[in-house]
């Protein structure tokens, strides 16, 4: 009983400290956790595939002359044909012979329509296989990634982390901004383990990284 009654006087003691105090105790918590990455680019490019394959999506690598015509490609072999783009898309990356319509407000029913939606995105963490959306203008609003069945993200190379710490002190300079994390296609699991996809969002996910090198667009 004595134990059990320091203890709880010891917890109480702790609990209602300073400010300066608990300021104290906190920074001499040991963090030896890993804050950084260790692996190079080609290495980090290949954690980051790995992750997205496993979760199911569609990963092609292309230079940055070539995102038009990587698009081009995996639209084809989707067999989709007019896709939503945020407001300020770059228009290099639009391949001519597909219809794409800028967001200007659309109902949610005309982006439920379309055949999907074509975004850049802010940063990718290669540890988890997630991708970071800010909802710039040019990465569309919430809605806009999340309404429409299919989404099909473009990535630069750079924009590539490899661990979450990492990309948490990226995103410290995106202040208040809203921030949707996709990690895979949509998909959850009832009380049975049966498994749905696309219920929170898109139920299908492609991603192109853009390279720096010269390379055509390839599946990866």
């Amino acid at each position: 009983m004595n134990d059990a009654r320091s203890s709880i006087l010891e917890r109480v003691r702790r609990g209602t400290r300073k400010p300066s105090d608990r300021a104290a105790e906190y920074a001499s918590i040991c963090r030896n956790y890993t804050i950084s990455g260790t692996l190079n680019s080609n290495q980090r490019l290949d954690l980051f595939a790995d992750r997205l394959r496993d979760y199911g999506c569609g990963v092609y690598l292309c230079a940055e002359t070539g995102i038009a015509g990587a698009i081009a490609e995996i639209l084809t072999a989707r067999q989709r044909k007019r896709l939503l783009i945020p407001a300020q898309l770059n228009a290099l990356w639009l391949p001519e012979t597909f219809d794409f319509v800028r967001d200007a407000g659309l109902t949610p029913m005309a982006m439920d329509a379309a055949d999907g939606v074509l975004t850049g995105c802010a940063i990718a963490i290669a540890v988890t296989g997630t991708i970071v959306l800010r909802h710039t203008v040019a990465e569309g609003r919430r809605a806009l990634t999340l309404i429409p069945d299919y989404h099909l993200c473009v990535l630069f190379e750079q924009q590539i982390v490899e661990t979450v710490p990492e990309a948490i002190r990226q995103m410290r300079s995106f202040e208040s901004a809203p921030l949707t994390t996709i990690s895979g296609p949509s998909a959850t699991s009832d009380i049975e383990m049966t498994r749905v996809q696309g219920v929170h969002g898109p139920r299908t996910l492609d991603v192109v990284v853009v390279t720096q090198s010269s390379q055509q667009a390839r599946q990866w």
